[in-house]
């Protein structure tokens, strides 16, 4: 069996730990190498030639060993939780910012996922979960990444929601991160469709046509639903009224026909303030 590159950045709170722990219950099954990644910065940042000098100084050592021993106690922790003998956990303390440590590790480690806790929205404003996760998810467009909310704890999925306008056509490749998750658990694909009043396109009714085929032997049913106001709003209201969706799914478009039609950038309001995981998959340029 062809093991799991799983990425889980940490800075070592409650909201990170809580991912960490939806990442190794769903992959349960799965022979699994979870690199855990903290990194930090000392100092100026996007100069190369400060960060090389930076790296020469006390605070840089001191800020270093804590970040080592922390890592140290979270891994001793992971492997007293987790018996599993499929499941292998890897710390990595680097020096840089979380987007370059990130993409550096996954391309270096083959990786197949990135899981990261979110904070939600706050009911002043939609705020950090946020930021760190939403600028992961809009700078590493190579890389699936799953939002896990903070107070999320796992359950067994039965449904996995598939939200698209049929404006793609998907490459087998784009949906491998997604059917792969679905074969964890025998899940059934929801391939859910936002009604905006208008008759699908030919190049749409193409896409949701391949779209079949690239599902074939996966249990799948396509839903229309109504818009609302906000596209997200629609997505998130179906999922909340049916108790057997346990993740959302959407390829990363950031000037998506959604996006286009409403002004409204979908995967930002759902990434803040989904109630269920969120995967966000990859576009593949063709």
């Amino acid at each position: 069996m062809k093991s799991k590159h799983i990425l889980l950045p940490t800075d070592f709170s409650v909201n990170a730990k809580n991912a960490i722990d939806y990442a190794t219950h769903l992959f349960e099954k799965e022979e699994c190498i979870f690199y855990v990644l903290n990194s930090f910065e000392v100092g100026a940042s996007g100069l190369s030639s400060t960060m090389g000098k930076a790296k020469n100084t006390r605070l840089y050592r001191a800020v270093k060993e804590e970040s080592e021993r922390s890592l140290k106690r979270l891994l001793k922790e992971l492997k007293s939780e987790n018996k599993n003998r499929l499941h292998e956990f890897k710390g990595l303390s680097i020096g840089d910012s979380l987007l370059n440590a990130l993409g550096k590790t996954f391309i270096d480690n083959n990786g197949n996922y990135i899981f990261m806790g979110t904070k939600g929205s706050s009911a002043v404003k939609e705020v950090f979960m946020g930021s760190n996760t939403v600028s992961v998810i809009k700078n590493l467009d190579f890389c699936p990444i799953v939002a896990v909310p903070e107070n999320y704890h796992f359950e067994i999925p039965e449904e996995l929601v598939f939200a698209t306008n049929f404006e793609h056509v998907y490459a087998e490749a784009e949906l491998n991160p997604l059917i792969d998750l679905a074969k964890l658990w025998d899940c059934e694909i929801i391939i859910l469709h936002v009604d905006m009043g208008k008759k699908l396109s030919q190049q749409q009714e193409t896409s949701k046509n391949i779209l079949t085929k690239r599902l074939e032997g996966i249990p799948y049913q396509f839903v229309e639903v109504k818009g609302e106001s906000k596209i997200s709003n629609a997505i998130q209201s179906y999922t909340a009224k049916n108790e057997k969706v346990h993740l959302i799914a959407m390829v990363n478009y950031w000037h998506s026909f959604f996006e286009r039609l409403t002004r409204e950038n979908v995967i930002n309001r759902i990434a803040f303030s989904t109630e269920v995981p969120f995967l966000v998959i990859p576009l593949i340029d063709r």
